[in-house]
């Protein structure tokens, strides 16, 4: 892992040169349609992206025009009603739902804008319980936990509950947990969103280094333009529709 001062200095890093490997997440013509009294309400339709390894994307858009639910489809967690979701390279359209559950355990970490840590367990134990229940054993699960910890800088209150955390420590423990189990794709809603303005660029700063160090992909839905336009690139969505979008 990279030190403090490196970590710090990670926002700066250069976008991604073209010609990179293969995307880890690829949405092909996904539609999503929900069905209510007044008739069909499409969220998402022919929704196209790519995000590779090594990649921070940030997805801008207004509240109501479908970020939860394409993150949600990305994620496993909502099928959708065409197209397909690829993930490391594999199709899901025709898994079942304990295919869909193995992939989302094995590939795919959350961060959602509220930490959702257990509280009856310490910082440490939240980061463990995960890869345990993945297979691992518990001696190497608190061995990564505490390397996350650090990396994260908040190895020092590893053994403190969520309720003695500050908003900033709860959320970097929760940065952990979600790579705990090394995805490969970091899925991220509005993480930020409920920190002050230098929290916020502190705990973005972390997971900015996180994403460039461990190379994974990252699809981060935020209101935030200052740290949007720290990103790669930034995408939002039109009449359901996956499209480029610039900031400032």
């Amino acid at each position: 892992m990279t030190g403090v001062t490196e970590l710090e200095s990670a926002p700066e890093m250069k976008p991604l040169r073209e010609g990179l490997p293969k995307p880890v997440l690829l949405l092909d013509n996904v539609q999503r349609v929900y069905r209510t009294g007044e008739g069909p309400l499409v969220v998402l339709q022919q929704a196209s992206l790519a995000v590779r390894p090594g990649e921070i994307v940030a997805l801008v858009a207004p509240s109501g025009a479908g970020k939860s639910t394409l993150l949600h489809v990305a994620g496993l967690l909502e099928r959708p009603d065409g197209g397909d979701v690829v993930v490391g390279g594999r199709s899901t359209i025709r898994l079942d739902d304990q295919g869909r559950t193995a992939m989302r355990r094995r590939e795919i970490g959350f961060v959602y804008q509220f930490h959702h840590l257990l509280p009856e367990f310490s910082a440490l134990e939240n980061v463990v319980v995960p890869q345990m229940i993945a297979g691992l054993g518990r001696r190497e699960a608190e061995r990564r936990g505490r390397e996350l910890l650090s990396y994260l800088r908040v190895d020092h209150r590893a053994e403190h509950r969520p309720a003695e955390l500050s908003g900033g420590e709860q959320q970097r423990v929760a940065i952990a947990r979600a790579v705990a189990n090394a995805p490969r794709l970091l899925l991220a809603d509005e993480p930020t969103g409920n920190l002050d303005p230098r929290t916020s660029a502190h705990v973005f700063a972390a997971l900015l280094g996180l994403v460039r160090e461990s190379g994974l992909a990252a699809l981060i839905a935020t209101h935030n333009l200052a740290l949007a336009a720290r990103m790669d690139r930034a995408i939002t969505l039109s009449d359901g529709a996956v499209v480029p979008t610039e900031i400032g």
